[in-house]
């Protein structure tokens, strides 16, 4: 089983995930500062990024009534504001409701975070 969907990360969604957080490092925020960085320009949150993993479980697999147990991520590359996500959710292994998962999360083709989830499904 594989669930693909497509997300645009916004300025309003990394500005509004800064407020709810308290996240507010300049390196998301502030384009002069974000400039001088390593990175040239502003990034979006890793946290926000990979928070849509746990929508897609909830909605699309294994769907409504997962609980999410566990998570393991790791941050490949940067996501920049406006940059169109691709999120690939594949099947690894499913037992009596229990769900191992692997997330990925493209941008160009390009992995930029990829991870292991475990859920609960009853």
């Amino acid at each position: 089983m594989e669930v693909v969907r497509e997300i645009t990360i916004t300025d309003e969604m990394v500005r509004s995930f800064a407020e709810l957080t308290g996240d507010k490092n300049p390196i998301h925020l502030d384009d002069d500062y974000a400039k001088h960085s390593r990175f040239g320009r502003r990034i979006a949150h890793g946290m926000l990024v990979s928070s849509f993993i746990s929508t897609i479980i909830a909605t699309d697999y294994p769907g409504e009534g997962s609980i999410y147990v566990n998570q393991k991520l790791n941050f490949i590359l940067p996501c920049y504001i406006g940059d169109k996500l691709v999120y690939r959710i594949n099947e690894i292994e499913e037992e009596n409701g229990k769900y191992t998962l692997s997330t990925l999360v493209f941008r160009d083709d390009i992995c930029i975070l990829s991870g292991k989830a475990f859920v609960i499904k009853r």
